[in-house]
């Protein structure tokens, strides 16, 4: 048994997709419900989610929290903000 669902989708991303699925002989709604039975077989997404490299100060922050004797603390915002201003 089917039911319609919508959902809303970037129009670039489905356009390509669906170019995709016409290639391989599969009309959008069968693609969907590969992926939707990829999803149930798996119990979850079935392919690895990547995060984004983190940028060089991401990584120089997470370094130093590493070592967090080393970092510098403040009793008031006041503090802070006279070792910011220098």
């Amino acid at each position: 048994m089917t039911e319609p669902t919508s959902y809303r989708v970037d129009k670039r991303i489905k356009s390509d997709a669906h170019a995709i699925f016409a290639e391989l002989g599969l009309k959008p709604s069968q693609a969907i419900n590969l992926f939707l039975r990829q999803v149930v077989l798996h119990g979850g997404i079935p392919f690895d989610l990547k995060a984004k490299q983190p940028n060089a100060v991401t990584v120089a922050a997470m370094m130093e929290l590493e070592h967090p004797e080393d970092l510098k603390s403040y009793q008031t915002f006041s503090e802070l903000k006279k070792d910011l201003d220098g």
